[in-house]
Formats: structure tokens, sequence, C-alpha cells
């Protein structure tokens, strides 16, 4: 029935796809300024007309890693971890996106070819750089590491934190833009109001939704793109100091791309059963071949049910360079990046902390759409529990998009 289902679903894109390449073409024989320019570029293969009106690009992203002696966080996981090489497809994606009847009328979907999952469908209105709008579903902009995309993260993967302060993919509607741009006063906005039950979850689960807010504060004038690696080689410094809130009430503790879950030591909730409200600080910088990122997060969870409460907190610093600006001999595309993270699941027992410490080497062939990275990570855990599994672990990934 999955599988079928999945069929299902890649049919109706393709089909999606051939009807908007049927109408673009019938607008070419109906006026000649509608004319198709087909294109190949940062996103892919594109179809446009000549006035800009109608926009379509295609592109698919592959990743294909291998991974000793596992390819879990084994602090995250309560099963048993093999001791085993592990080679796969780590992920494989269809995107498509544009505008239509107007540049500012922008569209994007989403799509995992090997699990059968719609991730991301949105409507975006971006007439207005100070006030846009975006409806549909999509990752929420909550911090910095979970919205940039696998596919452009400086790192394999994201951190320890990820799982437990991630907000992830959800329904609803967003207000968004920049205010006072290229000034001391530059400042990005972000307000959501989402269903809170997590992706593919159509309705709330009671009468309480989530809302979200970021404020983001680009100090120096410039404006950071959510994307890791200095790339673009920044001949001026940026930066960003952001903060993040966000409050919901539903049976989930945590979320993923496969929607609501709990994490460890919560049971399975009903509904309206845990409040949740986070916090994040959260800042971010590039100059000249040198990026930083850094979160601190703060989460409360409330069970209305058991009437217990629980805080966790926990942060993440990054960096990396590309040490060709040190000495000239090494190649341009070599970039080496470090990432050191923490996390208490309970405020009330400190001395329960988890750790990552990770080490990476990319070598980019064209920016991230094809790009190799090999990290190094060591795992710890500072408890009396010796049954926890740590380590370390060392991958290799090959991320390309066509």
């Amino acid at each position: 029935m999955a599988n079928s289902l999945k069929n299902i679903n890649f049919t109706l894109i393709v089909l999606v796809l051939i009807i908007f390449g049927y109408q673009l073409n019938a607008q070419e024989t109906e006026q000649e300024d509608k004319k198709v320019n087909f294109t190949y570029g940062s996103k892919g293969f594109q179809m446009q007309t000549r006035d800009n009106r109608f926009l379509l690009h295609l592109e698919s992203r592959f990743q294909f890693r291998f991974a000793y002696p596992n390819d879990e966080d084994p602090l995250n996981f309560d099963a048993v971890i093999s001791d085993s090489p592990i080679f796969k497809i780590n992920r494989a994606r269809l995107k498509v996106g544009g505008n239509a009847f107007a540049p500012w009328l922008k569209y994007y979907w989403e799509y995992e070819l090997g699990q059968g999952n719609l991730l991301d469908f949105r409507l975006m209105v971006e007439k207005w750089e100070f006030l846009k709008f975006k409806a549909g579903q999509w990752k929420t902009y909550y911090n910095r590491e979970r919205v940039i995309s696998s596919g452009k993260q400086q790192m394999m993967d994201r951190s320890i934190l990820n799982r437990p302060f991630t907000i992830d993919r959800q329904q609803g509607i967003s207000v968004y833009g920049r205010i006072f741009p290229k000034t001391l006063t530059d400042i990005s906005y972000y307000f959501s109001v989402l269903t809170g039950a997590g992706r593919g979850s159509t309705q709330n689960d009671d009468s309480h939704l989530m809302y979200v807010g970021r404020l983001q504060w680009n100090f120096l004038g410039r404006e950071l793109e959510m994307t890791g690696s200095d790339l673009d080689y920044h001949e001026k410094p940026t930066a960003l100091l952001a903060f993040g809130a966000l409050t919901n009430r539903s049976p989930y503790t945590r979320f993923s791309q496969s929607g609501g879950g709990q994490l460890n030591g919560f049971e399975e909730g009903i509904p309206g059963q845990y409040r949740v409200k986070q916090a994040l600080i959260e800042t971010a910088f590039m100059y000249r071949g040198f990026s930083w990122q850094q979160e601190l997060h703060f989460k409360d969870i409330s069970d209305k049910v058991n009437e217990t409460n629980t805080e966790l907190y926990g942060n993440y610093v990054q960096a990396g360079y590309f040490l060709n600006g040190l000495w000239k001999k090494i190649p341009k595309p070599l970039e080496v990046a470090g990432r050191y993270s923490f996390y208490v699941p309970n405020s009330t027992i400190s001395s329960f902390k988890e750790e990552e410490y990770a080490l990476a080497f990319n070598w980019f062939f064209a920016k991230h759409r094809n790009k190799l990275t090999t990290d190094i990570t060591y795992f710890n855990i500072k408890t009396t529990n010796t049954d926890i599994p740590k380590g370390w672990r060392f991958r290799v990934q090959w991320d390309i998009s066509l």
C-alpha cells in the first residue's frame, strides 16, 4: 500500500510538470513575448517566459554516504547500534519552484523520493521587501542550523541539538520581511502561526496553535544568506544576532522530518498534553573565507497530565575556514571546519551532559552543488550509566545537485 501511494505521488509530480510545460509552450504560440527560454543555472534546469511572469526550475539532489562504525548519533537513539560499515543513499530529493503570473508570486515544493514524503509545499507573496507572506508547509524559520538546507551545510549533519530543539516542518502561515536595510538598524523578522502538529498534519490536535517568532539584527547592514561556508568570500564582514521564541501545546515533545514524536523519557502524549516553550539566542559571521555560527537553546516542557515540568538546554559553536587564505599553496576548494556541542536533557540533573566534537573537511567542485565531505566525530556523555554508547565515528559523503 505504501509503495502504491509513493508511485501515485510521483506520477502526480510528473503530470504537474508536463502540464506546466504545455501551458508555457501554449503561450509561445499566442504571443512572441511569452516565448520560453530553457537554461541551466544555480537551481537546476529552468523554463522562463521572456516577460519573467512565469518561471519553473527543476532540480534533483542526491547524497551518497559511507559511515563507520555507524551513522546515528549514539547519544540520541535507544536502539542497539551495529558495529559495521554503512553505505547508503542518504537523501534523494526532487525540488520544483519558481513564480507564476508575476515575479513576486512564488511557489516551491520538495519531495523525498526515497521515503515518498512531500516535505515542502508553499506559496509566497514577496512584492515588498519589508512585508512578505507565506502559506503552506516548510521548515519553520526559528533557528539557522535547521533552516539551512542539508545540501548547503558546512558540516555533514546538524549538531546533536537539532533533535531536541528543532521545530522542523509545520503547516500554517507566516509574515516576514526586512526593514531599514543597509543601516545599523537593519532588521529581518519572521512571525508564524502554525498547526504545531508536525509535517503532514493538516489540522491541530486541539484549539492551541503554535506561535513562532524570530528577530534578526543584521548589525553591519548586510544580511547573511541561509547557507554554510563562506563560498562567496565576503569582502566586507557580515554578521547577525538573532533571538527566537515559540509556544505550542500538543501531544509531542519534539519534531523531525517524520512529524511529531517524543524525547527520551516522555510517554506518548494525548491531545494538548505537553505545553512547550522555547527560546533561542543565535550568532553568525562571515568574512574572507572564515565563517562562524552559534546557537544557545532553552526549552521548557510542561506535562499537563502528569503535572511535571522539565527544563533542558544546549549550545553549539561552529567555525570554518578556507586554508588558502593562510597559505596560497593549499587548494582553494578545500575548507576545514569544526564544531563543539553540548546538551543537558534535564536541568535538575546537570551532571547528565551529552557532548559532540566534530571535525570536517570539504572539497567544493562546484560550490554546494557538487562537494565531497569527510568528518570525524567523537561523542561523549557525562553520567554514571556506562551502557549508553559513545565513541568515534568516521564518514564520507558526496552531495550533488543536478
